[in-house]
C-alpha cells in the first residue's frame, strides 16, 4: 500500500511485572539503562497502578515497567493471548557474541547464539527476565 503511513522504529516497550523494584534493577543492570526519576500513571483503561521508565542509552529505546494492584503474581506465559516475546535488534553476529558474554557475566541463562536462514539469514540469543518474559537479541546476517 503506497499510501500507508510509516513508522520510524520502536519508541518503547511496556511490560507488567510482579516485583517492580526487582525488575527495574534487573533491566538497569542488563542494559546499563538510566532510570527516570518519576512515576507515570497508566493511560487508557488501566487505573490500578503506575509505570517507571528506563532508557537504554545507546538506542534510546524506553522500557516501561508497570505495576498493577490487580496483578496476581503469576509468571508470564507466552502461550496465553497477549505478548509472545520482545526482540531487540543488534548490529551484528559479533555483537551477539559480546551479549552472550555479558549475559554470562550477569548470571543470566540464555540459548547461546542460534542461527537460521528462513525467511532471511539471522542469528539470535534467547533469554528470560525475572517474570519469565522471553527476550531476544537479534541480528540479521
Amino acid at each position: 500500500m503506497a499510501d500507508a503511513p510509516t513508522i520510524t522504529g520502536i519508541h518503547h516497550v511496556s511490560i507488567t511485572v510482579t516485583d517492580l523494584e526487582a525488575s527495574l534493577a534487573w533491566y538497569q543492570r542488563l542494559f546499563d539503562a538510566q532510570r527516570l526519576p518519576m512515576k507515570f500513571p497508566h493511560y487508557g483503561c488501566e487505573d490500578t497502578g503506575y509505570a517507571e521508565l528506563l532508557i537504554e542509552p545507546n538506542s534510546g529505546v524506553v522500557l516501561g515497567l508497570h505495576t498493577n494492584t490487580g496483578n496476581d503474581g503469576q509468571q508470564f506465559d507466552e502461550a496465553r493471548t497477549g505478548l509472545d516475546h520482545v526482540a531487540f535488534n543488534v548490529a551484528s553476529r559479533d555483537a551477539l557474541d559480546q551479549w552472550t558474554r555479558r549475559l554470562d557475566e550477569l548470571g543470566i541463562a540464555h540459548s547461546g547464539v542460534q542461527t537460521g536462514d528462513q525467511p532471511f539469514p539471522f542469528a539470535t540469543v534467547v533469554f528470560r527476565d525475572p517474570d519469565n518474559i522471553q527476550l531476544e537479541l537479534f541480528a540479521v546476517d
